[in-house]
Formats: C-alpha cells, structure tokens, sequence
C-alpha cells in the first residue's frame, strides 16, 4: 500500500530535520558533538530495554551504568579512550549483575561502543571528514539499496527476517557506499585505505539492519519505538551506524 502524501510529507520533514540535526552536531563537534550522541545512545537504550521486556527500574539502572562512561567521554573529562571503554565493560557487567538479565546488558555494549566509536572519530585532527565519511556511507548505503531493490526486485535477502530485502539492494547499497567514498578521496583526499574498506563497512550496515529487525521480530514489534513520526524509534533510523562506527573507528586508528 502505498504511503499517504500526508504520512511522506511528515517522513521527509522528520527526516530532513534530523540530517539537518546531524550536520550541525558534526560540524560544531567538541561538546555539542558529545552531549547529541550522548544523548541518543540514552535514548536507544530505553528502546532496547522496551524490545527485550526489562522493567522501569531495570532500564534506569542500564541507563545510570551507562552514563558513567558517557560522562568521561566528554572533552573536558577523559575524552575516548582505554580507560572509558573498560568502564563501559564495567557498566555492562554491572548492568547484568544487578538486573540478571544479559540481553539488556548486551544493550549497554550495543550503544555504548558506537557512541565512544564516534566521538573517537570527531576527535581526530581530520575528523570532520572522518566523521562524515563512517556516517554518511550508511546513508549511502540505505538509499543504494532502497532503490537498486525498488528499480531490480529480485531474490530475497532474508525473507524470515525482512521480507522486503533483496540481494539486488544488497549490493546496491555495497556498491554506493564504495562509490561514495571514492568520491570522497577525490574531493577530500580521504585515505585511500579507507575508501578500500568501505564495502566491507556497508556489508555490516546492512548486516546491522537485519540484526535489529530480528530483534524486532522475536520482541513481535514493527518498530523500536515511536520517538520519530513517520520512522520509529531511533534504532530503526541508526541500526547500520551502530555496526559500522566501531569498525570505522578501528580502521582510521590503522589507517589514518
């Protein structure tokens, strides 16, 4: 069925809104980069704890745990570094020891790697493009695949986790991630090592997505939450970043 012009007219306006959002955030970096993806690592977490069915009171202790590590990311604090990953280890551990449920604290690593993953990447000397490169190859990605599975159709990737996947979005999305970042070399002098990695980056986009969608069918809900109209929750709108940002973050540690 296809969309009502009202419900596309709220996507795109949420959407748009939210790269807007993005950008602005990136740009600014130091502590407006930190405190928004603070922040929403916050709020996924709180729609993780709704998919695995944790109580009130066990989220807010996944919540206070992660906030610990949260904190000393912050540019005044410790910034990214061993020392706050092993306290997000320690959050974890915390969390399933109090709580005695492992997938919520398997939620605090979820969301926690990701966020230290990033403002790793922004705190590099050329991480506004390093930055701009993990994030906007997954929308890359998403918008290949979206329409390459639309214009070819074809078999299906997954059909047991996510019907509307095909293999012709797969590399779709794989091979407009690559163009991408090759294209990002050319304008902006990215290293050519990372453009090289990209299609393995965008494999785990998608393998991200297709890992929140099986989530999401074992909890028996369409979407992670309802925070943004016309999109869902904001795992649905982050799930491939959350997969890509870490490896990201280990290939410019490499690389760059």
């Amino acid at each position: 069925m296809s969309k009502k012009p009202s419900d596309l007219a709220t996507r795109l306006g949420v959407a748009f809104a939210l790269i807007a959002l993005a950008f602005a955030a990136l740009w600014f970096g130091g502590w407006i980069f930190w405190g928004l993806i603070s922040a929403v690592g916050i709020l996924m977490l709180v729609e993780w704890g709704d998919i695995v069915g944790a109580d009130q009171a066990q989220r807010q202790i996944a919540q206070y745990a992660v906030t610990v590590p949260f904190a000393l990311l912050a540019p005044a604090a410790a910034g990214p570094s061993f020392f706050v990953l092993g306290l997000l280890g320690a959050a974890v551990a915390f969390t399933g020891a109090v709580t005695r449920r492992g997938r919520l604290a398997w939620g605090v690593a979820y969301v926690g790697l990701p966020v230290i993953a990033l403002v790793l990447l922004r705190s590099h000397p050329n991480g506004l493009l390093l930055t701009f490169w993990a994030m906007a190859l997954v929308w890359a990605c998403d918008s290949g695949a979206y329409f390459a599975g639309r214009a070819i159709g074809g078999a299906k990737l997954a059909p047991q986790i996510s019907p509307n996947k095909t293999w012709a979005g797969f590399i779709g999305g794989v091979v407009s991630a690559t163009v991408f970042a090759f294209a990002l070399v050319l304008l902006f002098a990215l290293p050519v090592a990372l453009a090289v990695a990209t299609p393995f980056l965008a494999v785990l986009a998608q393998l991200g997505d297709l890992y929140e969608s099986h989530l999401k069918r074992l909890a028996g809900v369409k979407d992670s939450g309802n925070l943004l109209p016309g999109h869902g929750g904001l795992m649905d709108r982050l799930d491939g970043l959350v997969a890509v940002a870490p490896a990201a973050a280990l290939l410019v540690l490499v690389f760059a």
